[in-house]
């Protein structure tokens, strides 16, 4: 079953149960995805929606810090909430040791020698690591691998 259509019927279960706050986000997402797909006129597949999914949480992780700085935990739980209804619909994430392994492959892939490689083994690690670790830590275990190499 797609992604959109998982998401179509979680959100008729979630009309049937009465379960108000998961409807919300659940169509904060369609909303998103239905907008993506409308500006640039196409239909999108699992991979794409993934990418919207992960464009959401980076959103609402960026309103919870900024929230919790502001001393706001009403609206920050309310992310928070959301951030985990979002996760629901992503795939398991990767482990420590398999994102290590993933790097390792991705830089003898790649045959990165320094710092000045890291455009292509992140681009490689992106392909195979898609909604499943978190780009901005990847980025930094990246960094840090290549620094020790050259």
């Amino acid at each position: 079953m797609s992604l959109k259509q998982r998401l179509t019927d979680d959100m008729k279960a979630a009309m049937k149960g009465g379960d108000k706050p998961r409807l919300e986000v659940i169509r904060l997402v369609n909303a998103a995805i239905k907008q993506r797909e409308v500006d640039e006129r196409v239909t999108l597949d699992d991979a794409q929606v993934l990418a919207v999914l992960e464009k959401m949480l980076k959103q609402r992780r960026d309103s919870i810090a900024q929230y919790d700085a502001a001393g706001r935990t009403d609206l920050a739980d309310r992310e928070r909430f959301e951030v985990g209804v979002i996760e629901t619909y992503l795939p398991a994430r990767l482990s420590d040791d398999e994102l290590a392994a993933l790097i390792d492959a991705a830089i003898a892939a790649t045959g990165a020698a320094g710092p000045k490689d890291m455009g292509r083994v992140v681009a490689e690690v992106k392909a195979k690591a898609a909604g499943r670790a978190d780009m901005g830590e990847v980025s930094q275990r990246i960094k840090a691998r290549l620094a020790a190499l050259g």
